[in-house]
């Protein structure tokens, strides 16, 4: 395969990804919208629990596949493995799960695409690395973004502190997501990219499973039969699927580029969710959400020569 051809590939493998993982918080709505039998809607504990339990076999046959690879884990990286799967993984997940309650998808897949800024601000904090000023101005255009995607949602009714309760959940899960990535970059590189997402996830499969078991019955599972299509839907095309491709994709084409192909992630979710679920998006809602785009671009995007 030539070069070129590599590398389309890689850009190919990355749009489905993008795509894939985008179409998981406009399922998560729809599931949320399905009535039970019980008169309410499937909870966030319900819905994590069949969305791990359903994609743990597929990261358990990758993992198989992938148990003699080197260079060999040690306990410390075990341990690693266990922390990042809970914080990036479990924690992460619930907080998205918890947020789209009060949130819409457009709008909270938005606020979410600001953890590569995060990334930016922890390994300052964390790792010494000074940003340089076009990184200033990207975290200053993507929190501005952020604030006005919000802006017109603080009329101080109980509905309106709802969604400001839901946008602080989803950035909380921007934010344990970039922790997930700034402690883990290391351990990525070294032991790869598809066998470290497939232990994070059979690991983190754990926590999800006792809180299920330890907070509701084992009734709660009496759903209809729509809420487990867009639970299975949700772990094979928006988890398992998409998780491989951009681990992939990130291979071929570079996370720099990936930053350029992620863009279309929000913007395609803005878009359905207004089509499909009926949200409101407002246009000053999409001033701001183009602000947050073009942050992460700027801060994801190297300088020409540097």
């Amino acid at each position: 395969m030539s070069a070129a051809a590599y590398r389309w590939w890689g850009v190919a493998f990355a749009l489905a990804g993008v795509i894939g993982f985008s179409f998981r918080p406009i399922l998560i709505k729809l599931a949320y919208a399905v009535p039970t039998a019980a008169g309410h809607p499937v909870n966030p504990t319900t819905l994590l629990f069949l969305r791990m339990a359903i994609a743990l076999p597929f990261f358990a046959v990758i993992a198989w596949w992938l148990r003699y690879q080197k260079p060999g884990l040690t306990g410390r990286d075990w341990a690693a493995v266990a922390g990042l799967g809970f914080v990036g993984y479990y924690l992460s997940s619930l907080l998205d799960f918890l947020g789209l309650q009060h949130v819409g998808a457009g709008v909270g897949r938005l606020i979410q695409f600001a953890y590569p800024t995060l990334v930016l601000v922890l390994s300052f904090l964390f790792l010494h690395k000074r940003p340089a000023r076009r990184e200033l101005a990207a975290l200053a255009m993507t929190y501005a973004g952020i604030a006005l995607v919000v802006l017109n949602q603080t009329g101080g009714g109980a509905q309106d502190r709802q969604f400001l309760f839901g946008a602080l959940l989803i950035f909380c899960c921007a934010l344990t997501y970039a922790i997930y990535l700034v402690a883990g970059g290391e351990l990525i590189k070294r032991v790869g990219s598809m066998r470290f997402t497939a232990y994070t996830m059979i690991v983190s499969t754990l926590p999800v499973a006792l809180q299920f078991f330890i907070l509701e019955p084992v009734s709660a599972l009496d759903l209809p039969s729509s809420v487990w299509w867009y639970a299975a839907v949700m772990a094979t095309f928006s988890t398992v699927v998409p998780g491989f491709l951009v681990a992939e994709a990130l291979k071929r084409v570079g996370a720099n580029h990936f930053a350029l192909i992620a863009a279309v992630g929000p913007v395609s979710v803005a878009i359905t969710s207004a089509l499909g679920l009926d949200e409101p998006f407002t246009w000053l809602q999409m001033a701001g959400g183009m602000l947050v785009i073009s942050g992460v671009l700027l801060v994801s995007l190297k300088q020409k020569g540097g």
